[in-house]
């Protein structure tokens, strides 16, 4: 096996990659942690072909090719029409019994769930999509306390009853809509199958990768990925490194040789939040020096060769970005230039001039 993190690099179509629509990277991927929005964007931006812009990113979100809802780990993610309902089938379960503490806290059952349940569906029929703040109002209509963390919670459940998923935005606001009419063709798969599909999906864009990395992207407790893992293990190999087992699917071509490859990854890109164990990628002594919360899953970061050599971030002034770089350590005029590339494709997407600073 090559470099675990080269591999990798190819595998989540970062290194190079023949997709041209947003919805072909999150099915690719299986789900795409979005929890901030624009970032997650760009995530997909970086998988797309040149030319692919944030407003092309944005008209399939707005056209309901891409949708965003609570699955798996409790976050959001990016999945697509045809996967949400099965991937919502196999993972709820977990999300709830996540969520159990802060239900009994909040005081919020299955009878009001049921009711809360069947308002919201009946407000959306029709086409209809609401902000979030516009259904507390309607439940607050019919007797249902439903503000701050209360109305959030009673909001997540019903995306995790597959009653609603994401509708387009309404400036900057998001609004929901019933997943039935924005999803009708989504597939339903019985859970032995939802689950030899979702690991397999993994093991081939996320791979090389542990079964322990598997357990926590999908949530899924480790009997679940035992038992995903020997029923897709015709499709995959495996190797021992270091003393631990890596996954991976023989099914992708190798990666090209190359030197001095950047990328400007976003917050929660998958090529850092989709690994429990980041050790391939990074560093632990530069720990200090990531920004905000020393912890690399909340930084953007700088990737060269698959290792992360630093941070960035993005301000929007007028008629330009600017992208100030913060590496680790002084780059080289050549791993200098790789990056200045980056930002450029960077500013391409975002339709923007870029400013580099340091």
């Amino acid at each position: 096996m090559q470099n675990i993190v080269v591999q990798r690099l190819h595998n989540q179509q970062l290194e190079q990659t023949s997709l041209h629509m947003p919805g072909e990277v999150v099915a690719w991927l299986g789900a795409v942690q979005a929890q901030e929005y624009g970032p997650a964007k760009w995530a997909l931006g970086l998988r797309l072909q040149p030319g692919v812009t944030d407003a092309d990113v944005e008209q399939a979100f707005t056209g309901g090719l891409i949708l965003r809802t609570h699955v798996m780990r409790p976050t959001w993610h990016f999945v697509t029409p045809a996967d949400i309902r099965w991937l919502l089938d196999l993972t709820a379960p977990r999300v709830n019994q996540a969520n159990a503490y802060m239900y009994r806290k909040l005081e919020l059952d299955d009878a009001l769930f049921r009711r809360s349940n069947a308002a919201i569906a009946r407000a959306l029929q029709g086409g209809q999509q609401l902000t979030r703040t516009e259904l507390g109002a309607m439940l607050a209509e019919i007797g249902v306390v439903a503000e701050g963390m209360r109305l959030g919670y009673i909001v997540h459940r019903a995306e995790l009853d597959a009653i609603v998923c994401s509708g387009a935005r309404r400036g900057k606001q998001f609004t929901y809509a019933l997943l039935d009419e924005r999803a009708p063709q989504a597939r339903t798969l019985a859970r032995d199958e939802a689950l030899a599909e979702l690991t397999g999906r993994y093991f081939t864009s996320h791979g090389p990768a542990t079964a322990e990395d598997f357990a926590w992207w999908s949530g899924l407790t480790r009997a679940d990925v035992k038992a995903g893992l020997e029923m897709v293990a015709s499709q995959l190999v495996h190797e021992m490194i270091d003393g631990k087992t890596y996954w991976f699917s023989t099914s992708t071509p190798p990666p090209r040789e190359t030197s001095h490859q950047a990328f400007l990854l976003p917050t929660y890109d998958e090529f850092v939040i989709g690994y429990t164990d980041r050790s391939a990628m990074f560093d632990a002594a530069h720990t200090h020096q990531l920004r905000p919360r020393d912890n690399i899953v909340f930084d953007s970061m700088i990737v060269i060769d698959g290792r992360v050599v630093g941070s960035w971030r993005r301000t929007f002034k007028k008629g330009a970005v600017v992208v100030e770089l913060a590496p680790f350590a002084p780059l080289t005029a050549a791993e200098g230039e790789a990056v200045t590339v980056a930002a450029q494709r960077y500013g391409e997407f975002v339709g923007m001039p870029v400013k580099c600073t340091m």
